[in-house]
Order: C-alpha cells, then sequence, then structure tokens
C-alpha cells in the first residue's frame, strides 16, 4: 500500500494512524523529551531541590559562626561579598533553582488534583499522597513568603528594622530582639523541617535509593536532617532572647 506525501517512516514518527495488514488502524504514540513528561519534570524537581538543601545547610554552618563571635560572622560575610562573581553566581543558581522547583512543584501539584493518573510512580505506604501534597504546598507557601521577608530583611534592609552593611553579628541581634521577628522565624523553621523531611524522604527513590534493607535507615536520616537543620537556626533567635548572644 502506498502513502501519499509523507512516507510511512515520516508518519510513525509523527504518530499518524498507520494501517496494519488486517487493515485496522493503529495510533502511534508520540514520544515526548523525558524532561517534558510528569517523571521528567519530578526528577528536576529532585535535583533543584538537593541544590537547595545544600545551601540551607551552607548558610546553616555560616549562620551558626555567631557563636564564635561577632568578628568572625562578620569576616565570614565580608570574605562573601569580596567575591562578587561568585556571589553573584550562587545568587543566580539558586534563583534559577528556586524558580524551576516552585513552578514544577505547582505544575505537578495541578497534575496530582486534576489530572487523573490510576497509578502513582511510587507509593511510600506511611505518607499518604493527598496528606504530602497538601504539606509540601502549604510549608512551601510559608517559606517563600519567609525568604522574602528574610532578604528584605537580611540582605537589603529594605523593612525598616534595625540594618547595617555587612554587620550581621548586630542585624541579627537586634532584629531577633524583636518578639514578632523572632517568632515568624521559628514558625518559618518549623515548616522548613516538614519540607525538608517530605522532600528528603522522597529523593531517595527518585535517585534509585530504595530497598527495603534501608528504608529504617533512610527514614531516620530524612528524620535526623530535617530536625538538626531547623533546630541550628531556631537556636540562634533563642539564644538572643535569652540573652547568651548580642551582650
Amino acid at each position: 500500500m502506498m502513502f501519499q506525501g509523507a512516507s510511512a517512516r515520516e508518519k510513525q514518527g509523527r504518530g499518524d494512524i498507520l494501517p496494519r495488514n488486517d487493515g485496522k488502524a493503529v495510533l502511534m504514540k508520540i514520544e515526548r523529551p523525558f524532561f517534558t513528561t510528569t517523571i521528567g519534570q519530578t526528577a528536576v524537581m529532585a535535583a533543584t531541590g538537593t541544590l537547595l538543601y545544600l545551601y540551607v545547610l551552607s548558610h546553616l554552618i555560616g549562620n551558626l559562626q555567631i557563636y564564635v563571635g561577632r568578628e568572625q560572622i562578620n569576616a565570614y560575610a565580608v570574605f562573601l561579598h569580596s567575591h562578587y562573581a561568585m556571589l553573584w553566581t550562587a545568587r543566580t543558581l539558586l534563583l534559577a533553582a528556586v524558580s524551576l522547583h516552585i513552578l514544577l512543584g505547582v505544575r505537578l501539584w495541578w497534575l496530582g488534583r486534576h489530572v487523573a493518573r490510576p497509578i502513582p510512580y511510587f507509593m511510600k505506604k506511611d505518607v499518604p499522597p493527598a496528606y504530602a501534597s497538601r504539606t509540601m504546598m502549604r510549608s512551601g507557601t510559608v517559606i517563600l513568603a519567609f525568604v522574602v521577608f528574610h532578604i528584605l530583611h537580611l540582605t537589603t534592609g529594605s523593612l525598616g528594622l534595625p540594618f547595617h552593611e555587612l554587620d550581621v553579628y548586630g542585624n541579627l541581634t537586634a532584629g531577633f530582639h524583636i518578639v514578632w521577628v523572632s517568632l515568624f522565624y521559628m514558625v518559618a523553621m518549623v515548616f522548613l523541617g516538614m519540607h525538608l523531611y517530605h522532600g528528603l524522604w522522597t529523593i531517595f527513590p527518585l535517585f534509585g535509593v530504595s530497598h527495603p534493607r534501608y528504608t529504617r535507615m533512610l527514614k531516620w536520616a530524612a528524620h535526623i536532617f530535617a530536625v538538626l537543620i531547623p533546630a541550628g537556626f531556631i537556636s540562634i533567635p533563642l539564644a538572643i532572647i535569652a540573652g547568651w548572644l548580642g551582650k
């Protein structure tokens, strides 16, 4: 049988209807690029989430230098700002990662609510998917609001709160002496812990790290990181309110 215009191979590549030997038509499935599929976008979410997790960990290490003293943490800030290209490269990568993470997160959340998918890609028996989805969206929204506030407070000094350029120690101690600022910070860190737990627990199987022998260990690792990282951040406003810092 002859095809008019395009060849059979060309029509197959477009996903056209091709006849079979028995005369019945077969619709060939169009292959989509991996990163336009739900699985591909979930993988990108995992990759950007991993990058953001590493940033949060490094940010905590930097912030904990406040316990060494004013000179140490302020010198750290001066070091970062003196390497202008490195600083803005990191900021650009983080902005791209955050934007992609949010956009894909909202899209996958919307698909999960409005597009039926009878068989999930993977299922964790201890975390119902609807609960996990709601938790991630809520915690992500709170974290986003906090990040905007945090930048305006301690990076640009645009909120009218105590702020002096490169005086990280003074800005933190003065800012966290304001009760509502400390409370907002600590609540946001609790939501960060929730987000980290589900994110870490989801990343493992996406990267192929999933086996009954290691499931319990991976679950505990996600728990530990999701508790210790927020606890490290929360310790700073608590220490300032208690008078252990900023004297």
